[in-house]
């Protein structure tokens, strides 16, 4: 049976999540980049325009134009999430994110982040850009953009069963990226001591 979250994030159905399992996402979801993470965590807590612990977030930059007067999504792929390792266990901890979206898994800062405030890691696929935009029934609204530019910008994306993203990284501590790195470090140890 398909798995369906809805927005507002209800803490305790991420706490249940584990490395493995996937779902969908119906509700709202924003977009955040480095210069996104960067500017939001920079504001007094009255000056952040919207609640980060309600939504998802997702890395990405989306290819979004104007038709007749109304945003239209043309393409929402994940961009690579470690290049905002420096930035998310500040951000989950001052704003309570709970659903991280994005590609390439995040490291160990992120990963104790979550842990602590009950967050999850999801992956989505790399390249489904245009499933994603399909998913997006409507742009809610858009901060920064003037400032940011819009793949840098605060994108709200109505979606309706946006998805599948499978979790990597969880609460309890677990992450796939961590263990393939293990693994790939214990295969080359290998190779190296067979040469």
């Amino acid at each position: 049976m398909k798995k369906v979250l809805e927005t507002p994030i209800d803490p305790e159905e991420v706490k249940e999540l584990r490395v493995g399992d996937a779902f969908y996402i119906t509700g709202t979801i924003f977009t955040a980049r480095d210069a996104a993470h960067e500017k939001l965590l920079e504001l007094d807590d009255e000056e952040v325009p919207f609640d980060p612990s309600k939504y998802a977030m997702f890395h990405c930059g989306p290819a979004i134009h104007k038709v007749d007067g109304e945003w239209e999504v043309v393409s929402a792929g994940p961009t690579t999430s470690i290049r905002m390792e420096i930035f998310e266990d500040d951000f989950i901890e001052r704003f309570g994110t709970r659903i991280i979206i994005g590609k390439g898994g995040m490291a160990e800062r992120t990963l104790k982040a979550l842990e602590k405030h009950g967050a999850v890691y999801v992956q989505y696929t790399g390249g489904a850009g245009a499933l994603m935009a399909n998913a997006i029934q409507e742009v809610e609204d858009v901060y920064f953009l003037d400032e940011l530019g819009v793949p840098e910008a605060f994108w709200m994306f109505r979606v309706e069963e946006a998805g599948p993203f499978l979790v990597t990284m969880d609460s309890a501590g677990n992450s796939i990226h961590a263990d393939v790195a293990e693994e790939i470090d214990k295969n080359l140890t290998r190779l190296k001591e067979e040469l």
